[in-house]
């Protein structure tokens, strides 16, 4: 008996998970003109644009220190570098996530400790927490940090999560490579724990044209630490190497894109919301769909 559903080639099934073609339509020549821009002054590393683009992150969510980076793996490991992560020590990190966000303890010879995630939000489930810490404890390990991941847009249930850090001297680091662009209970991404990083990834709410990423504090030290470790553990010239560090510039021609797409991308957010609303809606019956609390704003999941 033949189905009543039409089945289609799988090139012509094919949906975008996010239409770059669209948004590059409708940024028009924005884009050719930032590129050019750059490529005619010949500045490639750690051009102009690249502090024009940092000093636009911070106004868009508050934070007073952003670092451009070269990726969201990047600002990780530069986050866990300027809190001398050290052998021995543990970080709790999320169970459901990229390989990224425990990968960069691994990197440090220090212990990735896999904490549960809610079942309505995938997201780090503070009670888990707490068990990881004595879990850690319990394995002879010091625990060190939390790194949190803000999956599908949505932020963590910081208010717990931070709670419960600052009772065992942990800082926090709050992963919103999904989540850039979302508000907490009035607060923007970016201003919530010790340190945020997030990605540009082309996928990414906010993405450019290849690898890209960004650190945002409110603290002046670590601002000043990571700007050093940024360029080879910089001193007061590109000579002076006064650190161990990385060389995580952000490419100038990708801070141009970003700066281009960051002037729509309020109107992205508020178009996410809407989409996502409306598969939340028609998809509720047949697979759990990631619910915004009150208070909570996502850049891609459903409100409630």
């Amino acid at each position: 008996m033949m189905s009543d559903i039409a089945v289609l080639p799988a090139s012509e099934a094919t949906i975008e998970f996010i239409d770059l073609s669209a948004q590059r339509r409708r940024l028009g020549r924005r884009i050719d003109e930032a590129v050019l821009r750059v490529v005619d002054q010949g500045k490639f590393i750690m051009g102009p644009e690249v502090a024009e683009l940092e000093t636009q992150l911070s106004a868009f969510c508050g934070a007073k220190h952003v670092l451009s980076c070269a990726n969201g793996t990047d600002a990780l490991g530069l986050t866990l570098m300027a809190r001398n992560l050290k052998r021995g020590q543990a970080v709790m990190v999320p169970s459901f996530t990229f390989a990224a966000t425990a990968e960069v303890v691994a990197w440090f010879d220090a212990v990735p400790v896999f904490v549960d995630v809610c079942e309505d939000s995938f997201n780090m489930d503070p009670v888990s927490l707490e068990a990881g810490i004595a879990t850690a404890k319990r394995l002879g390990l010091e625990p060190a940090g939390v790194i949190t991941v803000d999956l599908f847009g949505l932020p963590a249930a910081y208010d717990e999560i931070l709670e419960i850090a600052s009772a065992h001297g942990l800082w926090v680091i709050c992963d919103a490579a999904q989540s850039f662009g979302a508000v907490y209970k009035g607060r923007n991404v970016g201003t919530l724990g010790d340190i945020t990083t997030t990605s540009f990834f082309p996928a990414k709410p906010l993405g450019c044209y290849g690898d890209g990423g960004a650190v945002f504090t409110d603290d002046e030290e670590s601002a000043s630490v990571l700007r050093s470790l940024r360029v080879h553990g910089q001193g007061s010239d590109k000579y002076d190497n006064v650190r161990i560090g990385m060389n995580a510039r952000l490419d100038t021609i990708q801070a141009a894109v970003l700066s281009a797409k960051l002037s729509i991308f309020a109107d992205e957010i508020a178009a996410r919301d809407r989409v996502a609303a409306r598969y939340g809606k028609m998809l509720a019956d047949l697979v759990t769909v990631p619910i915004v609390p009150p208070g909570l704003t996502s850049v891609c999941a459903q409100r409630r």
